[in-house]
């Protein structure tokens, strides 16, 4: 078995949920979740069949954010995982619906960090072990730190 690190590559205004699902129609699904839950979202969703033709299937509403999804679906290459990149909308929003969708078994990351996906290889095919998300912490927070933490979350509205 080998493994390797695939460097997730998105737009800078956009963030990236990556999961496993296990059935062909998860992207009609994820698309009805998306749309269902944030209308205004822009986005592209990229499915690793692991069976039959063994196709990416890709949907979405955006061109860009659908070859987005497509290119780094390819690049893991890992069957049964999927690839959504959003915009206008942060992944808190859209998160539970997407793990209510009956065939998704896992999310594995939510994020507009960098993201790294290490992937293990052998020879019938490819998994996603995990995720490198974003940086290592660079020390513990301070008083004015926790005052800064609440206070971006209730200017983004999420508390009161």
């Amino acid at each position: 078995m080998e493994t390797e690190s695939v460097r997730v590559e998105f737009p800078e205004d956009a963030n990236v949920i990556i999961g496993q699902s296990h059935f062909i129609k998860t992207v009609e699904d994820i698309y009805e979740a998306v749309v269902g839950t944030v209308p205004q979202a822009k986005f592209g969703i990229a499915f690793c069949e692991a069976s039959g033709p063994c196709l990416i299937r890709v949907d979405g509403n955006d061109e860009e954010l659908k070859n987005v999804a497509t290119d780094n679906a390819r690049r893991i290459g890992a069957g049964h995982t999927f690839v959504l990149v959003v915009r206008n909308a942060y992944p808190i929003n859209i998160l539970n619906r997407i793990k209510d969708v009956q065939e998704v078994c896992s999310v594995f990351c939510a994020t507009a960090n960098p993201l790294d996906v290490i992937v293990a290889a052998n020879d019938r095919g490819r998994g996603i072990l995990g995720v490198i998300d974003g940086e290592r912490p660079k020390g513990v927070e301070g008083e004015s730190d926790a005052a800064d933490r609440k206070s971006m979350l209730r200017k983004f509205g999420y508390k009161r």
